[in-house]
């Protein structure tokens, strides 16, 4: 069974610093693209970062140069270190891996899967 387990989230002051973690397990395709979203209450869950195999990274235009994205592939783990936090980062954050099962002659089947989520809060 495919899990995908979060942590690392929690209270922090406005300024702050907290290091998500997210490991994936059971996963048997070659996995692809690795990210973060949020979601907060009465908001429509959006893309934080995100990072390729090849280790091309993206972000959302409010936490670049802020947030870092990284992985470990051994590990099959994707990390989101957020630095000077803010009050609107408050948020559920989301892992989501994306992995692909390859058949045929350059064909290929898409998977995608979510972590639980890991509340982040910043405030005084």
């Amino acid at each position: 069974q495919v899990q995908l387990v979060e942590s690392g989230g929690g209270l922090v002051q406005p300024g702050g610093s907290l290091r998500l973690s997210c490991a994936a397990s059971g996963i048997i395709f070659s996995i692809n693209t690795m990210g973060w979203y949020r979601q907060a209450p009465g908001k429509q869950r959006e893309l934080v970062a995100r990072i390729t195999s090849g280790t091309s990274t993206n972000y959302a235009d409010s936490v670049k140069g802020r947030f870092t994205i990284s992985r470990d592939n051994d590990k099959k783990t994707v990390y989101l270190e957020m630095n000077s936090l803010k009050p609107e980062d408050t948020a559920a954050y989301y892992c989501n891996v994306e992995a692909f099962e390859t058949y045929g002659v350059g064909s290929h089947r898409r998977y995608v899967y979510w972590g639980q989520g890991t509340q982040v809060t910043v405030s005084s």
